[in-house]
């Protein structure tokens, strides 16, 4: 069994080498020796959005699913996901919980959560969860949830500065086969995001549109995504 079934999935693209880590080096060697079974059981990743952490736990579960391990991944904030999406997820071997933050002050996913800790930790599976906020300032209601999120270590994730956006940006395009002169880097840095999140998905629209439009990504072409007629 690779993923138990869930009504999400994985981003194909998600890969601890799509990941720059910057000033986050050591949160992401320790969420790789997770996957591979080697470092901590419990980790806790917060930081603000467009840091990457759905990026790490997605890279996370595919290296576990390649190694031939069970793995789940639940988005909390996910719509439609009620408390029991968590009923026997310790039956995989590595469990991915992102975004808590959305889930806190609910009683029932509290005490689902919290239960769902205990079983993990007496079947000593593994457990990597995310958040926008350190455990002690998120809105949990259940003091017992809220020691347990502290059971391991937790990294805070920080946003990457200009230049290794920049850096990113060459890099994932040499990746995809995607020529990005100057120009357009330049033309990209100064109108998207400077954040990894808003540079991946742009650029994963315009190797998208290049191809499909047979043209080479140039300003004019990243104009249209960035700034379309109205």
């Amino acid at each position: 069994m690779d993923q138990l079934p869930l009504p999400v999935q994985l981003r194909p693209e998600a890969d601890f080498s799509e990941y720059l880590p910057g000033p986050n080096s050591e949160a992401v060697a320790a969420v790789a020796a997770w996957a591979a079974g080697l470092g901590e059981p419990f980790i806790y990743l917060f930081g603000p959005p467009g840091t990457g952490k759905t990026h790490l736990l997605h890279a996370a579960c595919h290296q576990a699913s390649r190694a031939g391990n069970a793995i789940v991944y639940v988005p909390l904030g996910q719509p439609g996901l009620a408390p029991s999406v968590l009923t026997d997820l310790e039956a995989a071997q590595l469990i991915a919980l992102d975004d808590v933050q959305t889930v806190a002050g609910d009683q029932a996913w509290e005490l689902g959560l919290f239960d769902l800790f205990n079983r993990v930790r007496a079947a000593r599976r593994g457990l990597l969860v995310s958040g926008q906020a350190p455990v002690s300032d998120l809105a949990l209601e259940l003091p017992d949830l809220r020691s347990r999120l502290g059971w391991g270590p937790g990294y805070r994730l920080r946003p990457l500065g200009e230049k290794e956006c920049e850096q990113l940006l060459r890099e994932a395009a040499h990746r995809r086969g995607l020529q990005i002169g100057p120009e357009l880097s330049s033309y990209i840095m100064r109108r998207c995001r400077r954040e990894a999140g808003a540079l991946l998905d742009l650029l994963n629209r315009l190797d998208e549109k290049s191809l499909r439009e047979k043209r080479r990504p140039t300003v004019p072409l990243a104009r249209e995504l960035i700034e379309p007629p109205t």
